[in-house]
């Protein structure tokens, strides 16, 4: 499956070149806006008052956490981009992956924007996730990136630890941090002057439309989402497909059973918790072909959501890349109609 998804990847990302080279000249120009300085700042999460309804795995406790901003680009199309660090709420063996890396893609005209939770694919390189975010940050939308456990700058060296693994439990752990590590990042963005925080949402693909949709249950301060190329029934897929076999003969080796491993993966389900996020705007883009989240888990997803609004790309997961510029239009409209 990873070499599939490689050549997912290049095939998107040819496509996104491609869109960066037709967008508005000065768009990616480089162009500093005068600040060397970064800034560091202090944000507290607060729990709702049903924090306790959530499912325990993915609750937070009341706490104050530390970030560090610095400025990276400031472009003629009328936002500036960040660098943005705070730690992770759930610590782990690995000191790397204890800090949370984003991006921030911020508009420049004053008022309130709507702001927006961007993942990536399961490939790990960022150039199609950056695509939509600037993207959005042209249309008023602040965006902020966000790269998820055990990708980019929170690998450690040396070790084959991947938020995605052959082990399930290894997966579990890797989207259970996932979840918790975007739950403060929207507390960040919630609490920054130019953001109106009625009017927080998540974007994702393929791996990041799913733990997308596991964080639009979770998460009461999200409105609104937009999941492309996800579904649900995670176990059935991981179980039933010959290019993940790894994953389900590495299980059975282990002595577990396929009831043990259902019961796992129902745990990172998004399936499991939709009734939460029923009532929420949503949007799904999703392939009629996908040959790696079959339609049927798709349909099973968007039932539990409540059926809302789809779009179906006659097209596979791969082959998907040529609605990409119709993708971008869908999403950036999406965001920028929301009302508080």
């Amino acid at each position: 499956m990873r070499n599939l998804c490689v050549l997912t990847h290049r095939v998107l990302l040819s496509l996104a070149l491609l869109a960066c080279a037709n967008a508005a000249p000065g768009d990616t120009d480089g162009r500093t806006d005068g600040r060397t300085d970064g800034r560091t700042g202090t944000v507290q999460f607060q729990p709702g008052a049903d924090e306790a309804e959530l499912p325990q795995m993915y609750r937070l406790e009341a706490a104050s956490f530390e970030f560090q901003q610095r400025p990276v680009t400031t472009t003629a199309t009328g936002y500036r981009v960040w660098e943005l660090t705070f730690p992770s709420p759930l610590k782990t063996p690995f000191e790397v992956n204890n800090t949370v890396h984003g991006e921030y893609f911020c508009p420049v005209p004053p008022g309130k924007h709507p702001a927006v939770i961007v993942l990536h694919i399961l490939g790990g390189d960022f150039n199609l996730s950056r695509l939509f975010a600037r993207q959005l940050a042209q249309g008023g939308v602040a965006a902020l990136f966000i790269k998820l456990p055990y990708y980019g700058p929170r690998r450690p060296a040396g070790v084959k630890m991947r938020m995605v693994s052959e082990d399930p439990r290894e997966t579990v752990a890797g989207m259970r941090q996932a979840v918790l590590d975007i739950r403060r990042g929207i507390a960040w963005l919630a609490a920054q002057e130019e953001i109106d925080a009625d009017r927080l949402g998540i974007f994702g693909i393929s791996l990041g439309g799913i733990t997308g949709a596991l964080t639009l249950a979770i998460e009461p301060k999200l409105r609104m989402g937009c999941l492309m190329l996800a579904g649900g029934d995670v176990a059935q897929v991981a179980w039933e497909s010959e290019r993940l076999a790894k994953i389900r003969n590495h299980w059975l080796g282990q002595g577990g059973t396929k009831e043990e491993f259902f019961a796992l993966f129902k745990s990172i389900d998004p399936v499991t918790y939709a009734q939460r996020a029923r009532g929420k705007r949503m949007l799904m883009l999703n392939a009629a072909h996908d040959e790696i989240i079959p339609p049927v888990c798709t349909q099973s997803l968007w039932r539990a959501l409540g059926q809302p609004e789809i779009v179906w790309y006659e097209a596979g997961h791969i082959t998907a890349a040529r609605f990409l510029l119709d993708g971008l239009a869908r999403v950036t409209t999406f965001f920028k109609t929301a009302q508080p």
